[in-house]
C-alpha cells in the first residue's frame, strides 16, 4: 500500500501504472468505520486500482468546534486500509489542497443545495463541492464511490460531475448499518454511553414512517415523525422531510412515479447525526 501526501507525487504515480487500467476512488475524511470500509469493498471489485483520500475539509464545516472535535485516527486508518489491500491512501494537509486560500468556490447545484443540509449548515455542500472537485482532478477516477447515508451530498456530487463535465461515473453504496440500526458514521465515536443507547431511535422512527407512509399523505407523515421527538430525553429532531429522491424537492401530496425518501436530522447533545430511508 502506497502513501502519498503530496498530489504532483501521486499523479505522478497513477499516470505511470494507470496505463489502460480502471481507477476507484472513495474520498473519506478518516475515522474509518465498516460503512467506509465497505465502500472499498466495492470500489475493490469493480476497478483495478483504488486510491482512498484521507482529508478533514475545512470548508464544508459550518460550525468550527464541530471541525476540532471531528476524530482523528490516522493509524488505525492505516491498518484498516492496509487489511482491506487498499493500493494508495493520499493523505494531504490542508495547505496543499488549499495552498493559502482556504475558500470554497461557488457551485450551481440547480437548487440541491437549498433544502435540508444545505438550508441548515450554511456553505457545506459548496466545501463539499470544492473539495471533491479538487480531489477528482487530482487523482482522475474512472469510478467514485459514496455512501447513500448522506444522500443528498450523493445527489450533489453527481450533478457536480454532469454540469463540470468530468466522465466520472459517480457511485452509490447502501447505507451500512450497527446491529441496532443506527447509520454508521464517524461521528458515532463521539457519543456517550447514554447518546449511543438512545440513537438507535432514529432508525426505528424512520422505519415507522416508512409503514406510516404506505396509507398516509406527505405532511401527515412528517407530523407523524415530529410527534415521535416531542418528550425524548435524549435526542432533538432538527428536521424531517420526504423528498424526491431525484430532484430533492418536496410535494404538497404523493405523485405517482415519483421515487420518495425520507431524510432526517437528530442531535444528540451537541452530536448531529443524519439518516435517510427509501420510502418508495
Amino acid at each position: 500500500m502506497r502513501i502519498y501526501h503530496s498530489k504532483r507525487f501521486l499523479q505522478q504515480y497513477l499516470n505511470k501504472v494507470k496505463q489502460g487500467k480502471k481507477v476507484g476512488f472513495v474520498p473519506t475524511m478518516g475515522a474509518l468505520h465498516e460503512g467506509h470500509l465497505s465502500l472499498v469493498t466495492n470500489a475493490k471489485k469493480s476497478c483495478n486500482i483504488l486510491v482512498v483520500s484521507v482529508f478533514v475539509n475545512p470548508t464544508q464545516f459550518d460550525r468550527k468546534e464541530d471541525l476540532d472535535l471531528y476524530p482523528k485516527t490516522l493509524d488505525r486508518d492505516l491498518d484498516l486500509l492496509k487489511r482491506e489491500n487498499c493500493d494508495v491512501v493520499f493523505i494531504p494537509s490542508v495547505k496543499e489542497m488549499y495552498n493559502k486560500n482556504i475558500v470554497a468556490q461557488d457551485f450551481d447545484f440547480d437548487g440541491l443545495d437549498k433544502v435540508m443540509e444545505g438550508a441548515h449548515r450554511k456553505g457545506h455542500f459548496a466545501g463539499v463541492g470544492t473539495i471533491v472537485k479538487r480531489l477528482f482532478q487530482i487523482v482522475q477516477p474512472d469510478e467514485a464511490f459514496f455512501g447513500e447515508k448522506d444522500f443528498q451530498q450523493l445527489q450533489i456530487i453527481k450533478k457536480m460531475v454532469d454540469k463540470e463535465k468530468m466522465n466520472i461515473k459517480v457511485v452509490g453504496n447502501p447505507i451500512h448499518r450497527e446491529k441496532d440500526g443506527l447509520a454508521m458514521s464517524s461521528r458515532n465515536m463521539r457519543l456517550t454511553k447514554g447518546q449511543r443507547e438512545a440513537a438507535p431511535f432514529i432508525y426505528k422512527t424512520l422505519q415507522k414512517a416508512k409503514d406510516y407512509f404506505t396509507i398516509h399523505e406527505i405532511i401527515e407523515t412528517e407530523k407523524f415523525v415530529i410527534e415521535q421527538y416531542k418528550d425524548h430525553p435524549s435526542l432533538k429532531l432538527e428536521y424531517f422531510t420526504i423528498a424526491d429522491e431525484k430532484t430533492l424537492t418536496k410535494d404538497a401530496s404523493k405523485k405517482s412515479g415519483v421515487s420518495y425518501r425520507g431524510f432526517i436530522a437528530v442531535f444528540a447533545g451537541d452530536i448531529r447525526l443524519i439518516d435517510n430511508i427509501e420510502l418508495g
